[in-house]
């Protein structure tokens, strides 16, 4: 079953970028400004924990490795602190 897509309705479609201003505001704005950094911590934890995971290594081994509490670690990986290391 093979329907073809109308162009007409696709262009009306609105892009990812309209979207997010219309929840969050325009780039710039403090609720922008604020989801998106919110969304690099959630990105940032996913990418930490997948390699920790890889390398078979606990968060308490991670801390330990880059000077840190274990509960840094944690708080990390739930996407609830801005990483510094």
């Amino acid at each position: 079953m093979n329907k073809k897509l109308d162009s007409k309705k696709l262009a009306k479609l609105p892009n990812t970028g309209d979207l997010l201003d219309r929840k969050y505001g325009k780039r710039g704005t403090a609720t922008r400004t604020a989801f998106e950094e919110k969304a690099y911590a959630y990105y940032f934890s996913k990418i930490l924990k997948d390699r920790r995971k890889e390398l078979k290594i606990t968060q308490q081994q991670l801390a330990e490795r880059v000077g840190k509490e274990r509960s840094y670690i944690a708080h990390i990986e739930r996407g609830h602190t801005d990483m510094q290391l």
